[in-house]
């Protein structure tokens, strides 16, 4: 199992500086990957009343492929975005923003993509919400044919590209594609279409159940659901032997990543997430390469 790292998106101080040392630090401590979420725009609760999401326009969300393209030139890890919301974007330029990082990288992209929840992000981009499930589908399977064709022609429901394709194409053809899946819905898009799937629940019952959705739903479309990734995030609680005895329940549970995660549970500086990521590691064994 492939043990990695959840940026700290709200969680560092205003320092570019801390983003370095964080990702420096996570990669010489040996952790395999880092994950990082997406968010273009937050609402204003002002405007938006009763908004009870976990983040608004105050929290800070800085953009991923900007971050990860400078973090390929400072670390040897695994880039892995949790998720970028495929619906509310282009997708040749998702396509083409891919396909740079994993050329810079060698191949060390892993994207992660959703469907998506806030309309007021979706509003502002100009970009459908109500059928954003429907583009969706038809979205990853064009962005696996923009990594792997030189030249791409398709006529879809909510896409049309005429001889075009993108240059460089990715190392990795095509890129592994996860995706973030928190209903039956998504659960039976994970099985289906994607490479692996990150869950939003924990070990026992709720997984399972979810597992074996994924699992009948790789089946009917005649893939080995062995073959299909997962990756489960631990909290950092403040002891780094109950984060490792939560990573064993992950690993008992099938997982083939996990990433630690330690935004919202204290630390507010780089030094901070260092500290409880060095601990972590400790216990962990972790050791680079």
């Amino acid at each position: 199992m492939k043990i990695g790292v959840v940026f700290p998106q709200n969680a560092l101080s205003d320092d570019p500086g801390e983003v370095r040392a964080f990702g420096q630090a996570v990669d010489e401590l040996g952790y395999a990957h880092v994950r990082i979420a997406d968010h273009v725009l937050g609402a204003d609760p002002a405007v938006h009343p009763g908004w009870d999401r976990p983040y608004d326009v105050d929290t800070v969300i800085h953009e991923p492929f900007v971050v990860f393209g400078y973090l390929a030139a400072l670390t040897s890890l695994e880039l892995v975005t949790s998720v970028i919301i495929l619906p509310q974007r282009q997708t040749a330029l998702v396509a083409k923003q891919a396909a740079e990082l994993d050329w810079l990288t060698g191949g060390r992209l892993r994207l992660g993509v959703g469907a998506g929840w806030n309309a007021v992000e979706f509003e502002a981009l100009g970009r459908p919400f109500d059928n954003r499930g429907r583009r969706y589908d038809e979205q990853i399977a064009l962005l696996r044919r923009y990594w792997t064709e030189r030249s791409v022609t398709h006529r879809g429901e909510h896409e049309t590209v005429t001889g075009a394709g993108i240059n460089p194409l990715p190392v990795q053809r095509p890129i592994p594609l996860w995706i973030g899946a928190s209903s039956p819905v998504g659960y039976r898009r994970a099985g289906r279409v994607a490479d692996g799937w990150f869950p939003l629940v924990q070990p026992g019952p709720d997984l399972d159940a979810a597992k074996e959705i994924v699992d009948r739903a790789a089946v009917a479309a005649g893939r080995d659901p062995a073959q299909l990734g997962l990756e489960g995030s631990v909290r950092w609680s403040g002891s780094a032997e109950e984060v490792a005895e939560a990573v064993r329940l992950w690993e008992t549970a099938g997982a083939t990543h996990i990433a630690i995660n330690t935004a919202r549970s204290g630390p507010n500086t780089a030094d901070e997430h260092i500290d409880a990521l060095t601990r972590v590691a400790k216990v962990l064994s972790l050791s680079r390469g």
